[in-house]
């Protein structure tokens, strides 16, 4: 049986990176492909209790503050068992995965935004994920006061839905994203394969069209 394929979605909070997810897996499942979709941190059983530690802004209230190398070495716990429980066997499978954040969230938003720096993030990458790298990254890259203004506006209503908040990250400050996509772009700089930022602040209708041409091309590329 073929190899899947692996693609993940990149970007602040508030991109649209999730909503585009979605949308690619609908219109992959529609064409006949075998879809798994997941995120991170989550998607499995300790995933979820890691989430609920590392997003949740009441966290700290309870536990202390967290160190930034805890954090960094949490995310990569999550990684290594989705890539154990999920990845790897949807790999084997032929199956395409979508993937909601990955190691270069890690390094953007601890190696940048928490300024622990490239190489530590990636020397953890191959430790723990023995350096699986997806073979697409799609980066979401509107502007940055767009995405965070989105970012905290859905976190505010999904407190007042559900009653859960996922808001820890979103209340540190601007210069802490400043970081986080200075580094996405020298991820996207370093990378320019697997990586195809995208940066216009267009219809999310719009960024699905190329999503889905970019996406086509990539697949027929990998059957030849």
């Amino acid at each position: 049986m073929p190899r899947g394929y692996f693609i993940t979605f990149e970007g602040l909070d508030g991109s649209g990176k999730t909503t585009q997810l979605r949308r690619l897996a609908t219109s992959l499942e529609a064409e006949g492909h075998t879809v798994v979709t997941l995120r991170q941190p989550g998607g499995t059983a300790l995933g979820d209790r890691i989430r609920s530690i590392l997003l949740d802004s009441r966290s700290e209230a309870a536990l202390g503050p967290i160190a930034p190398a805890a954090e960094m070495a949490l995310m990569f716990a999550d990684r290594a068992q989705s890539i154990s429980e999920v990845i790897l066997p949807a790999l084997a499978a032929g199956s395409i995965i979508l993937c909601d954040r990955y190691t270069d969230s890690s390094e953007a938003y601890q190696g940048g935004g928490r300024q622990l720096g490239s190489e530590r993030i990636l020397a953890m990458h191959a430790a723990a994920c023995d350096n699986l790298q997806p073979d697409l990254t799609l980066l979401l890259l509107p502007s940055l006061e767009s995405s965070l203004r989105r970012a905290r506006r859905r976190n505010q209503r999904h407190v007042e839905k559900q009653g859960t908040d996922e808001n820890r990250f979103e209340r540190e400050p601007d210069d802490f994203y400043r970081r986080i996509y200075q580094k996405y772009e020298e991820i996207a700089a370093r990378e320019p394969h697997r990586v195809v930022p995208i940066r216009d602040d267009a219809s999310i209708d719009q960024i699905q069209a190329c999503i889905q041409k970019i996406v086509a091309s990539r697949l027929d590329h990998a059957k030849a």
